[in-house]
């Protein structure tokens, strides 16, 4: 690491300016004075949603819930337009949070963080920059998100195709042409389900290339009405607690029923309402459907017979409802007329499972079956998850051991905020926590909490210094699994939650099982007994 340049010092840097790293720098500077700045790679504020601006990228929490909580005023003054709002609201939405807490003051847009290493005798972190800046801190935090990393799958011959191809997480801000462009898309999670019914009315062919079929439930999305303002504007409080209360941080309960509570006709009119109703509340129908492999198979077989009763010809249908893994192992899409789109003559779908990719060519993608010619290929492919966005920050601990060789069999950590030979460093949602399972902003604002109460309470007892032990990250990591194990997410042997969209990434469960507001607790406890697991030291 170069100290060429001149060094700006700090007490606390935080690395990304979504809505983890804009909450963060809120809390250290205007909440205990410290000298803060965050460090963004983009041009803006926004995180996930600056870079994300494909085509259909929208929010699958509902606007109401999709917001910071901890000010009322903040609240109170901003009125979504819809029930899911798209990527330019979302992106207006933080940019009016930004204005109004003056924090783009202490924000260096542009600056892309290249190394970051931890100086033992100083007791100081020293990050640089794509530009050539260097910093040094007392506390580093990472706010770079969970789903930032775009995963570009290693296809032969894609530097040969003569057309353009994009990543949804790199999407050009211009935006793209599809007018009358013979297109191929590959994948079909969130991101794809989003893109697929706007693109496929643009484009003059869409061809989409399946390797898993994927559940979707509708988002029945609308214009919110003035009755529901009314009735949110009185109901404030009541919804912030539901979501910080629950185990996936949304504004709705999980029912107390069991499915086989009932019979098959009262459980199909109970799906029929969810499924009228849409969105992700459709999982909280009953209690054990992510623990019950029987329980889960009639949710499964519901869907299942929508698909093809929506999709109209029979070989499509087929390929789309031929899902081999429990319905919400994976992240569980939901979207706007995405198997309707099938309907259309310009839409085709290629099972991946049946006819392989074996190469792109300069004119399109050759399947072991034929070639499909092409104007412009998207990649919905995804990202090298939570881990991902961490280890490219090249971040050396004490001894000068990277993280990457810390991670180098899965990540490993305590409570998903530190890691043992990392001081003062603090990892806002990663791995280990509850993070991608719930709404987000719920987790994020429960983890800044946390960091900024620990920071407060180490200056209060004169400590400059908090590491965790091996000792507490075995125990996590034990948890972690134990907490998966006793649900069915880890039966989706091909889920991003396992890193099993990147080829050699180990095959580790990552996230937090065990639900938002039980962490929450976990996490209070651990605060309450002096910040048992950690050593902390002046």
């Amino acid at each position: 690491m170069s100290n060429s340049s001149p060094i700006a010092s700090y007490d606390a840097l935080i690395i990304g300016a979504g809505f983890s790293g804009m909450y963060q720098l809120h809390a250290l500077r205007d909440r205990l004075g410290l000298k803060a700045l965050v460090l963004e790679a983009g041009s803006g504020v926004g995180g996930t949603w600056y870079w994300n601006r494909y085509p259909g990228a929208r929010c699958d929490s509902e606007s109401h819930s999709y917001n910071y909580t901890f000010s009322k005023e903040l609240l109170a003054e901003w009125r979504w337009s819809e029930r899911y709002p798209e990527q330019p609201e979302i992106l207006r939405y933080l940019n009016h949070v930004a204005d109004r807490f003056d924090l783009k003051r202490d924000i260096r847009f542009d600056s892309r963080v290249t190394g970051a290493r931890y100086d033992e005798a100083a007791n100081l972190w020293h990050v640089t920059t794509e530009k050539g800046d260097h910093y040094s801190a007392q506390f580093l935090i990472t706010a770079v998100g969970c789903l930032s990393t775009a995963n570009v799958p290693k296809i032969p011959g894609l530097e040969e195709f003569a057309g353009d191809w994009y990543h949804t997480g790199q999407w050009p801000h211009g935006g793209v042409d599809f007018t009358g462009k013979r297109v191929g898309q590959i994948g079909t999670g969130s991101t794809g389900i989003q893109a697929v019914p706007v693109i496929a009315a643009q484009a003059g062919h869409l061809t989409v290339f399946q390797r898993t079929a994927n559940y979707s439930v509708p988002a029945h999305n609308a214009p919110l009405t003035p009755e529901f303002q009314a009735w949110l504007d009185s109901n404030r409080e009541e919804v912030v607690q539901t979501m910080r209360s629950t185990p996936n941080g949304h504004p709705f309960t999980i029912a107390e029923r069991k499915v086989f509570d009932v019979d098959a006709e009262e459980r199909e009119r109970i799906y029929e309402a969810a499924w009228a109703k849409g969105g992700l509340q459709f999982r909280a129908s009953f209690q054990d459907l992510l623990v019950d492999k029987t329980a889960n198979d009639t949710a499964s077989e519901f869907i299942k017979r929508k698909i093809r009763g929506i999709v109209k010809d029979p070989r499509k249908a087929a390929i789309l409802s031929d899902i081999d893994h429990p319905y919400a192992a994976k992240r569980p899409p939901i979207d706007t007329h995405y198997f309707e789109a099938y309907n259309r003559p310009n839409v085709d779908v290629v099972n991946l499972r049946e006819e392989p990719i074996e190469r792109i060519t300069p004119t399109g993608i050759k399947t072991s079956a034929r070639d499909y010619p092409l104007d412009i290929i998207v990649f919905a492919t995804g990202f090298d998850a939570m881990t991902g966005p961490l280890l490219r920050l090249n971040i050396q601990g004490a001894g000068g051991q990277s993280l990457a060789e810390a991670w180098a069999a899965g990540p490993r950590n305590y409570l998903g905020l530190q890691v043992a030979g990392f001081p003062n460093l603090f990892t806002i949602t990663g791995p280990g926590s509850p993070s991608v399972l719930c709404n987000m902003p719920i987790a994020i604002e429960q983890h800044v909490e946390w960091i900024t109460g620990c920071i407060d309470a180490m200056r209060k007892r004169g400590l400059r210094r908090i590491e965790t032990t091996e000792e507490a990250m075995e125990g996590w990591v034990a948890e972690v699994n134990r907490a998966a194990d006793a649900t069915l997410l880890p039966q989706a042997k091909h889920s991003w939650y396992l890193g099993a969209n990147v080829p050699g990434k180990p095959r580790v469960f990552m996230p937090y099982a065990g639900g938002m507001a039980h962490y929450r607790r976990i996490c209070d406890q651990v605060a309450a007994k002096g910040y048992e697991g950690f050593v902390l030291s002046d």
